[in-house]
């Protein structure tokens, strides 16, 4: 079980070689990406900002209660920080358990509760040259990040 906040591309193959394991006859793969619109309007990328202490207890807040919840123990999940550009995997979330229901229950479970409690913003860039801050719960309006937030893009 491992949670992290990372700044380099994030590697699916990588992390589903490290939650195997010949006792699991599933492995469930989540991963989030930059698309290109939201609210009908063009998006050319976005960066990622991070209370990163808090952010990263509460993503292992959130891989115990996995664990607990649906009997997995091998679970990664990966948040990127930063700049990214469309396509690119923004979070990855993978899950091995022996039976498939699990497995994909898991990893449902992990990013819905990243939505909701974990203290990560991003800045959507538009192709007008806007930029927002969305609001991770989706319902609400535009938010920025608390002053007190290290900057971790450049």
């Amino acid at each position: 079980m491992r949670a992290a906040l990372v700044t380099r591309p994030i590697d699916p193959a990588t992390l589903v070689a490290e939650v195997a394991d010949h006792s699991c006859g599933a492995v469930s793969i989540f991963l989030g990406t930059v698309r290109n619109a939201h609210a009908g309007k063009a998006v050319t990328g976005m960066e990622y900002k991070a209370y990163e202490p808090m952010a990263v207890r509460e993503l292992e807040a959130i891989l115990l209660r996995a664990r607990e919840r649906f009997a997995v123990e091998h679970i990664v999940v990966e948040h990127r920080l930063g700049r990214l550009e469309l396509g690119e995997v923004s979070v990855a979330i993978v899950a091995a358990h022996p039976h498939r229901r699990e497995a994909m229950d898991a990893t449902r479970f992990t990013i819905e509760e990243i939505k909701k409690t974990v203290p990560i913003w991003k800045l959507e860039h538009y192709a007008d040259g806007s930029r927002e801050w969305v609001d991770p719960t989706r319902g609400a309006p535009p938010v920025q990040p608390p002053a007190n937030v290290a900057e971790v893009v450049g």
